[in-house]
C-alpha cells in the first residue's frame, strides 16, 4: 500500500478533469466558434461536428492501444506523455487561425487524451490495496461527474471575458501543475506480462470509423444522401469496419476481442451505451443553438442551464445501485431508457417562447434517465465477463461511449442541417446568389449573414428561427426513435432481477464498473 496514495489520486483525478471537462467546455463555444471572424472562426455546422468528432474518434480508436502501451513501457511515462501532448495540442487549438487548423489540434489532444485516461484508472489500481480499491474508484468516477457539471459553467464563464481559444488555453497552466505533481508523487508501474500492440486493428477501426462519419457528415452538409460521393464514403467506412471484424476474429493478439460479443447480455448492454450517448450528445448538440442563437442566452447562461443535467447525474448515479437491488437490471435500464426517449420528445414541442423552466426540467429528467442506464449497464458489462478481462471490458465500454457520442454527432447533426437548409431555402430569395448557400448552411451563418446586410437582414431573423426550430423537432424526434431501439434492446435481452442468493456473489464485480 502506497503511503501518498490519496495524494496520488488527487493528480490522477486532476488528469482526468481535463480530458474530460475538455469536451462538456466545448459544448458552449460551439456557437462562438461558429460566429464569423474575428469574433469566431466561421465554422460551418459540419466543421463544428468535426471539431467534435476529430476528438473523439482518435480518442476511441487508441484507448486500447494506449492501456497497452502503458503497460509495456511503463504507466507514469505513457501519462507524462499524453498531458504534454494533450497540452500542446491545447495551446495550438488555442491559437487556430481556420477550422481545419481547430480540427487538426482537437485530434492531437485527442492523441494525449487516450494515453492519459487508461493509465490513470491502471496506475490507481497498482497504489491501492484490495479493500480500498473500490471507495477510491468511487471518487476517480465522481471526478468525470465533477468535470461534466463544472465544464459548460467555466466554458461559458472564459467567453464572456475572453476569446473563444481561452476554452482550451485554459488547459496548459492545469497540464503544468499535473506534470509537476506527478513527477514528484506518482511511482512508475507496468504489467509484467503485457499485451501485443495491435497497430493494424487500430488503423482499421479508425479509417472505418472516420469513412462512415465523414459520409454521414457530408450528406447533411449537402442535404442529399443520394449523392455518389456520400454514399460511396459511406460504403468504403462500412466495407473497412467489416474488414476491421474479419481481421480481429482471427488475430492472436485483437485489441478488440469480438468473441465477447457472442454473450447477448453483453452485447445488449453495450448497445444501451452507445444508443444513449448517440442520442444525447445530439441533443446537446442542437440545445446550445436554441438556448444561444434562438433565446438569446450569453454562453454562460447557456452553461448554467446545463446544470440540472449534470446535478441529476450526481444526485442518482450513485444511488442507482439501490433501485438495480430493488427491481433488476432489465427494469431499470428499460425505464431509464424510456425516461431518455421522453425527454427527448418533448424538444419536439419546444417553441421560440417557451418557459425556460420546462427545459430545466427536462435536463434535470434526462440526466436522471442517464444515472439509471450508466449504472446497471456496467455492472451488467463487468459481470459478463471473467473477472480478469475488467480492464478490456471497461475500455470498451468507454470506447462505445465515444462512437456512440461521435454517431450521434454526425447522424443528427446530418438531420439538423438537411432539416435547417430544407426549411430556410426558399427564404433566402432576396439574397445575391453567391450568399445564399453560406446562408443556407445552419442558424449562425443565416444570422451573421443577416447581420452583415443590416436592416434590410432584419427580415431572415425569423425565417431562421422558424426554421430552426422545425430542424430541432425532426432532430429530437429521431433522439426519440433511437432511445425507444435501445429500451426495446435492453427489455429483450438483459437479465432480469438477480436471486436473493446471487447477491452476495455480485458484490466483487461491480468495483470496476463504476467506471
Amino acid at each position: 500500500m502506497h503511503r501518498r496514495r490519496w495524494a496520488i489520486l488527487g493528480v490522477l483525478m486532476l488528469s482526468l478533469l481535463i480530458v474530460v471537462l475538455d469536451n462538456s467546455i466545448l459544448n458552449v463555444a460551439i456557437k462562438t466558434i461558429s460566429t464569423p471572424a474575428p469574433t469566431g472562426l466561421g465554422a460551418t455546422q459540419s466543421e463544428l461536428e468535426w471539431a467534435i468528432n476529430a476528438y473523439t474518434l482518435v480518442f476511441a480508436g487508441l484507448l486500447f492501444t494506449a492501456g497497452l502501451i502503458g503497460d509495456r513501457l511503463g504507466r507514469k511515462k505513457v501519462l507524462l506523455g499524453g498531458l504534454v501532448i494533450f497540452g500542446a495540442g491545447s495551446a495550438l487549438a488555442a491559437e487556430s487561425g481556420s477550422p481545419a487548423q481547430l480540427i487538426a489540434f482537437r485530434a492531437l489532444m485527442a492523441l494525449g487524451a487516450a494515453f492519459v485516461m487508461p493509465a490513470t484508472l491502471a496506475v490507481l489500481m497498482n497504489v491501492f490495496e484490495r479493500e480500498e480499491q473500490p471507495k477510491a474508484i468511487g471518487i476517480w468516477a465522481g471526478g468525470v461527474g465533477l468535470a461534466i457539471a463544472i465544464g459548460p459553467i467555466t466554458g461559458g464563464l472564459l467567453l464572456d471575458h475572453f476569446w473563444w481559444g481561452s476554452v482550451f488555453l485554459i488547459n496548459v497552466p492545469i497540464v503544468i501543475i499535473a506534470l509537476a505533481l506527478m513527477v514528484w508523487l506518482v511511482p512508475d508501474s507496468r504489467d509484467p506480462r503485457p499485451g501485443r500492440v495491435d497497430p493494424l486493428g487500430v488503423v482499421l477501426s479508425v479509417v472505418g470509423l472516420v469513412l462512415l462519419v465523414y459520409g454521414i457528415i457530408k450528406g447533411g452538409e449537402l442535404a442529399d444522401f443520394t449523392n455518389g460521393t456520400v454514399l460511396a464514403t459511406i460504403a468504403a467506412g462500412v466495407v473497412v469496419l467489416a474488414a476491421f471484424v474479419i481481421f480481429e476474429k482471427r488475430s492472436d493478439h485483437p485489441s478488440l476481442d469480438v468473441s465477447y460479443f457472442k454473450n447477448k447480455v453483453f452485447s445488449a448492454a453495450m448497445s444501451a451505451i452507445a444508443l444513449v450517448f448517440f442520442a444525447l450528445m445530439g441533443v446537446t448538440f442542437f440545445s446550445v443553438f436554441y438556448t444561444q442563437s434562438v433565446r438569446g442566452y450569453s454562453p454562460l447562461e447557456s452553461g448554467l442551464l446545463m446544470l440540472p443535467l449534470a446535478a441529476a447525474q450526481m444526485i442518482f448515479a450513485p444511488r442507482a445501485r439501490l433501485v438495480v437491488d430493488r427491481f433488476g437490471n432489465k427494469a431499470t435500464t428499460t425505464a431509464g431508457l424510456l425516461v431518455i426517449a421522453a425527454t427527448l420528445a418533448s424538444f419536439a414541442a419546444f417553441e421560440a417562447d417557451t418557459p425556460i423552466w420546462i427545459l430545466e426540467v427536462i435536463f434535470f429528467l434526462m440526466g436522471a434517465g442517464m444515472a439509471h442506464i450508466m449504472t446497471p449497464t456496467s455492472v451488467v458489462i463487468m459481470q459478463a465477463l471473467p473477472r480478469e478481462k475488467a480492464g478490456s471490458a471497461s475500455a470498451l465500454s468507454n470506447t462505445f461511449r465515444q462512437v456512440g457520442g461521435a454517431l450521434g454527432i454526425a447522424v443528427l447533426g446530418s438531420v439538423l442541417s438537411t432539416a435547417y437548409r430544407n426549411g430556410i431555402e426558399g427564404k433566402l430569395g432576396l439574397l445575391p446568389p453567391g450568399l445564399r448557400g453560406t446562408a443556407g448552411e445552419s442558424i449562425e451563418a443565416t444570422l451573421g449573414v443577416a447581420a452583415k446586410l443590416g436592416p434590410r437582414g432584419q427580415a431572415l431573423v425569423g425565417p431562421a428561427n422558424d426554421s430552426f426550430l422545425h430542424a430541432m423537432h425532426v432532430t429530437a424526434l429521431w433522439g426519440t426513435g433511437v432511445a425507444l431501439v435501445g429500451a426495446v434492446v435492453v427489455a429483450v435481452f438483459l437479465p432480469g432481477k438477480a436471486p436473493a442468493s446471487e447477491k452476495g456473489k455480485e458484490e466483487p464485480e461491480l468495483v470496476a464498473a463504476v467506471e
